[in-house]
């Protein structure tokens, strides 16, 4: 015979029935803000490609812009030489002008006195020698002196007894030099041994070899 199932038994199992926990709601706003966004490959490069376009034209702006910046100083350079060149000596012909004045004085005064002509050219040839002191440019020493080709030029040469060989004895024209620099090297004469006292001084050297070596 079946056992008849007990109502009050059936409430109790109901009861005891774990009803599941409620569904969690997710905002998906949230979710997309946490997750990262991924780029498509192609906007990524299209992206570099026109940071590098942006950086390129910023270099060309600047090749740009020193180009002209160089081309202007070259110009301002090669103007400024020229007007360098045109009034360099401006200076010394202001300097020297003077010294014309006085010599065109000198040649014009109307007394026909060699005395005082001469004492006007030697008070012009002081101005002069001033005017060149204070150019640094000075006289290059020259007779008595041994020869030097960096400051003299030999013109000839004689023979002398008095003189060392070699030594200027004579100059035709005076050499300058300006701090030091040769502008024009001085014309001398430079002496040399006389020509009898030069064939005994290589007898000598014979005859001393020859007592040096007795076999030859």
């Amino acid at each position: 015979m079946s056992k008849k199932k007990d109502p009050s038994n059936v409430d109790t199992v109901t009861e005891n029935v774990i009803e599941p926990e409620s569904t969690v709601s997710i905002d998906e706003s949230e979710v997309s803000e946490e997750l990262p966004t991924v780029l498509d490959p192609i906007e990524i490069l299209e992206k570099d490609l026109h940071d590098a376009k942006d950086a390129l034209d910023e270099h060309k702006d600047k090749f740009v812009r020193l180009q002209a910046e160089t081309d202007n100083f070259r110009k301002r350079l090669s103007r400024e030489k020229d007007e360098f060149s045109q009034y360099a000596n401006e200076r010394l012909f202001k300097a020297l002008i003077p010294i014309f004045d006085n010599f065109e004085r000198a040649l014009e005064a109307p007394s026909s006195d060699t005395k005082s002509l001469k004492e006007g050219l030697d008070m012009i040839l002081k101005q002069f020698s001033s005017f060149l002191e204070k150019e640094k440019v000075e006289h290059i020493k020259a007779i008595g002196e041994k020869f030097d080709p960096a400051f003299h030029e030999a013109l000839t040469s004689e023979e002398s007894d008095d003189h060392e060989e070699g030594t200027i004895i004579s100059q035709f024209v005076k050499g300058y030099t300006i701090n030091s620099r040769v502008l024009r090297p001085a014309q001398v004469v430079i002496s040399k041994k006389p020509a009898v006292l030069a064939e005994e001084k290589n007898d000598e050297e014979k005859s001393s070899e020859k007592e040096e070596n007795p076999a030859n």
